[in-house]
């Protein structure tokens, strides 16, 4: 690899979310990033196309999902240019920003700062409550705005401002943060899909598909564009806990 092949490599990963590049002794470049803990080796092949390679087993089966047709035998992603290369390298970084247990510790740093920050003598306690449940839902929101590409995960709408996280299992209910705070717990939703999936009026099967509650008159689903159910764009195994959860818990058959 020369220079400027290794130079193209560092450009595209630090446009991407990769923005700490070094030489390993097999001539492999190693990408890294303060964001998250997620590594990422690039090789150069005889035919100059790129090999990627994440270390995190999640991380590559959700890349699979994207980039199947580009996966090898040994689990590593071909991309023909820098066109390519670039496209798996965000999609990676996203993937390592949002998914467990990367948006857990992210909170515990960002709530331990501000109780420290303010700590008004005999309220920690509430304060912390306080803190936790705001920078809680925030960060929840950020995981799943990165994870769901900054778009709807029904419609596909990228409109940050009417795009909301929604809960399958709700804060309440769980039993430690980095439950409340995982990835899988739930999806990116415009806003009327969101009330309606934390109402109980609709959830999700397991394949997917939008079921609705029988609560849901005809003329409420014609309103409200449900006629036609839609479904999720996709679904891992990662969300059926959760969503099974929502399905017995929540939803209102």
């Amino acid at each position: 690899m020369n220079i400027l092949q290794r130079s193209l490599i560092e450009k595209a990963g630090c446009e991407t979310g990769w923005e700490t590049a070094s030489l390993e002794s097999d001539g492999r470049i190693l990408l890294t990033s303060a964001r998250h803990n997620g590594k990422i080796y690039i090789e150069l092949t005889p035919d100059r196309c790129y090999l990627v390679k994440t270390m995190s087993a999640a991380v590559t089966g959700e890349l699979a999902q994207a980039f199947g047709a580009t996966m090898t035998e040994a689990e590593t992603f071909k991309a023909k240019d820098a066109g390519e290369l670039s496209k798996i390298l965000h999609r990676a970084a996203q993937l390592h920003y949002s998914l467990p247990d990367q948006p857990a510790k992210r909170f515990a740093e960002q709530v331990a700062r501000e109780v420290a920050a303010l700590d008004p003598v005999g309220m920690k306690t509430e304060v912390e409550r306080v803190v936790s449940q705001r920078l809680g839902q925030q960060e929840f929101r950020n995981s799943l705005l990165s994870y769901w590409k900054n778009a709807c995960a029904v419609t596909g709408i990228n409109l940050p401002e009417v795009l909301r996280a929604s809960h399958a299992k709700p804060w309440a209910e769980c039993e430690t943060d980095a439950e409340r705070l995982n990835v899988f717990n739930g999806f990116l939703l415009v806003a009327n899909l969101d009330t309606l999936f934390d109402c109980g009026l609709i959830t999700f099967d397991d394949e997917g598909r939008m079921i609705c509650s029988s609560k849901l008159s005809t003329s409420h689903k014609e309103a409200l564009g449900l006629t036609v159910s839609p479904g999720l764009r996709w679904l891992t195994s990662d969300h059926l806990p959760f969503l099974h959860w929502h399905q017995t818990r929540v939803f209102h058959k």
